[in-house]
């Protein structure tokens, strides 16, 4: 099974062709295609590639499935003593895309 490794969002995600996956905020509309450029790795019928810091000619194609927000967290700030207390909430963008395609490109 191919697989690459991308970066996207100041983070890194191994995907494969078919996966479901939620990465931060992407532009574009839901059901619209969506280009990946920054591949660092790429692994096809045992030949692994790796790029210096990316691999060159190589994309991955995903489509994107929906732009909605995470779960609420709970930031709470407390001192002792001292009379203070914050508490904020905090809800995270996401855009949730299915990889479709690595392109190897040649």
């Amino acid at each position: 099974m191919p697989y690459a490794v991308i970066r996207t969002g100041g983070k890194q995600y191994r995907v494969s062709p078919g996966e479901l996956l939620r990465v931060e905020s992407l532009t574009g509309d839901k059901g619209n295609d969506f280009t990946f450029s920054e591949v660092l790795l790429t692994v096809a019928d045992g030949a692994v590639q790796v790029g210096t810091p990316l691999v060159s000619g190589v994309t991955v194609s995903a489509r994107i499935i929906e732009h909605d927000k995470e779960r609420k967290i709970i930031v709470f700030k407390k001192k002792r003593r001292k009379n203070y207390s914050r508490q904020h909430g905090h809800r995270q963008h996401f855009t949730a895309v299915q990889i479709t395609n690595i392109n190897m490109g040649g």
